[in-house]
């Protein structure tokens, strides 16, 4: 008789076994596990939907205030920075980041010990302007060495590895401040690059880095920033939840509201650790892709796309009808273990 792991009863909602029982947890609606596929390592169940067709998710909510973020903030919270102007005549964009230890509730009942950059996942989403400036001020307020390694063109010195010089490693307590222009143009991330790497960036040691063209691009009515994201609470390398912008199911739990006709751009990051690829599927509609952001041109128009990690891409498109649609990975398991969403689209 096989022994079910603690993922196998997170899956089908049943959490009485981790001392949980009577917190509000996974919903289970009807759902079912089904057998174990002996061809797939990383998950034996998964759920399966009942006859009345009710979305997985969960009951209740979970506590944003003490998590000290909330998803629907991040969307549209993007740093610009402390600004001023170099004798030069180059633009200056300072930043302050602290990497900090912190427990955070990413299902209702279930926190998780996360470490993160200014105490959020993922860690604030830095915006310049090529050929801007950039310095972060990065201290490790945590008990574990950690780094900065950002995406795009620097120095050798600045690229947060360890062995590259003294930015590479930087000790609890200490700090370290990165300095280099913003480019190219494009959508880039931000991850610590300790090893072991997989383990720093899958317990929340990541986030955007969008670098704008200087010439800017076309306007939109909406920007928002989606970073991909698993979570391993049991520490098996292997993914247990699935979401964007740290908090599984936060957008089905609460659809992004737009309107009709609006153009909606959206900066879609997959840093998604233990699983190869990621994807985002967009409902009764269309979007024109941009990969890495960094050319003005979109390379196709579509309603599903793929990223391995690290992949990153814009997507711009609006909805000619109102209604509620859904979004979410074109991965059945990913979608229904949190990673799923929707957005309403008001008259």
């Amino acid at each position: 008789m096989k022994t079910l792991s603690r993922r196998d009863f997170l899956k089908v909602g049943s959490l009485a076994v981790l001392g949980t029982a009577g917190a509000t947890a996974l919903t289970q609606n009807n759902y079912t596990h089904v057998t174990e596929n002996p061809n797939k390592g990383h998950s034996s169940h998964v759920m399966q939907q009942g006859d009345h067709g009710d979305l997985p998710g969960t009951v209740g909510e979970v506590d944003h205030e003490k998590n000290g973020f909330d998803p629907t903030d991040i969307l549209t919270d993007f740093d610009y920075g402390e600004v001023s102007t170099l004798p030069n005549g180059q633009i200056l964009r300072e930043y302050k980041i602290v990497a900090l230890n912190k427990n955070i509730e990413v299902i209702p009942g279930i926190e998780f010990p996360a470490w993160t950059y200014n105490g959020r996942i993922p860690g604030p989403t830095i915006r310049a302007t090529e050929g801007d400036r950039i310095r972060i001020h990065f201290s490790n307020g945590s008990n574990h060495p950690h780094s900065i390694h950002f995406h795009g063109f620097h120095p050798g010195e600045m690229d947060g590895v360890p062995g590259t010089g003294p930015g590479g490693l930087v000790e609890p307590g200490g700090s370290f401040t990165y300095e280099f222009d913003a480019e190219p143009f494009g959508l880039h991330l931000y991850h610590c690059h300790v090893f072991p790497l997989a383990r720093h960036i899958a317990k929340g040691l990541y986030g955007a880095f969008i670098v704008d063209p200087k010439e800017g691009r076309p306007p939109v009515d909406r920007e928002m920033v989606m970073v991909m994201n698993g979570i391993d609470v049991d520490f098996d390398d292997a993914n247990d939840f699935y979401a964007v912008n740290g908090i599984p199911f936060h957008y089905q739990n609460h659809p992004i509201q737009i309107r009709v006709g609006e153009t909606i751009r959206i900066y879609l990051v997959n840093i998604l650790e233990f699983d190869l690829l990621n994807s985002f599927h967009l409902h009764a509609n269309f979007f024109h892709y941009y990969p890495t952001g960094t050319s003005l041109v979109p390379a196709e128009f579509t309603d599903t796309i793929i990223q391995g990690q690290a992949q990153r891409g814009i997507l711009e498109f609006s909805y000619k009808y109102p209604g509620m649609y859904m979004f979410h990975a074109h991965v059945t398991e990913f979608a229904e273990l949190g990673w799923n969403g929707m957005f309403e689209v008001m008259a």
